[in-house]
């Protein structure tokens, strides 16, 4: 039997690769693919599937409320969080909840569907980058370290302008550079001249990167 996929995202590049990530792999199956957390509570009660694949930035409540609606209603569903967020407190409140596996957006098709199987095979599927934060996480408590390796740094200025430091947590909501730019009242291309300037001053390559270390030094 075709394991059964729930997707719960509301930006439509991301929910359209997610939805062809299981389409096109014949031993899952999609129940639905919603925009909203209310939408994605209801779908969850009325259908409950094996897989809620669900983003942690929705337009209405927390996708961390989703996840601990389906651990709290449905034990046999596993979750998958699939976003930008790659900072200690979402990562930390995602795995509290209930989530087994925690992926970056800037993921592959095919990795989001070996994730999904991974996850009904009982294993535990997380970004390299997030699990590096989550072995430091327990080495810091192991030592007796107080805080994020960024929290000093969080105190300094930030080498990123307001504008700038917008424009990222509009990346980080997984918003396109199109969308930013009608948002922002500026051309698509001012936008990638921004996000260079923050690749620079962050020296990252990718937008994941850039919302990883700006999330690792209190910038977002």
């Amino acid at each position: 039997m075709a394991t059964r996929v729930l997707i719960v995202e509301d930006e439509p590049e991301f929910m359209r690769r997610f939805s062809n990530a299981v389409l096109n792999d014949a031993a899952l199956s999609l129940v639905a693919a919603v925009s909203t957390g209310q939408a994605g509570l209801a779908m969850l009660d009325l259908q409950a599937p094996d897989v809620l694949l669900v983003d942690l930035g929705l337009p209405d409540i927390a996708g961390v409320q989703l996840i601990e609606h389906a651990a709290r209603h449905h034990p046999g569903c596993d979750v998958l969080v699939v976003t930008m967020f790659a900072d200690d407190e979402h990562v930390v409140a995602s795995i509290e909840a209930g989530a087994s596996g925690y992926l970056l957006k800037d993921a592959s098709a095919e990795r989001i569907a070996a994730s999904i199987h991974e996850l009904r095979a009982g294993g535990a599927p997380i970004s390299p980058g997030i699990a590096r934060r989550v072995l430091d996480r327990f080495r810091r408590i192991a030592s007796g370290a107080q805080g994020p390796a960024g929290a000093a740094a969080a105190g300094d200025a930030s080498p990123l302008t307001p504008r700038e430091t917008e424009l990222l947590r509009m990346v980080a909501k997984g918003f396109t550079f199109d969308t930013i730019g009608r948002l922002l009242d500026i051309s698509p291309h001012t936008v990638v001249a921004h996000v260079k300037k923050i690749y620079r001053k962050l020296a990252v390559h990718s937008r994941s990167e850039a919302v990883f270390e700006a999330s690792q030094l209190g910038l977002l």
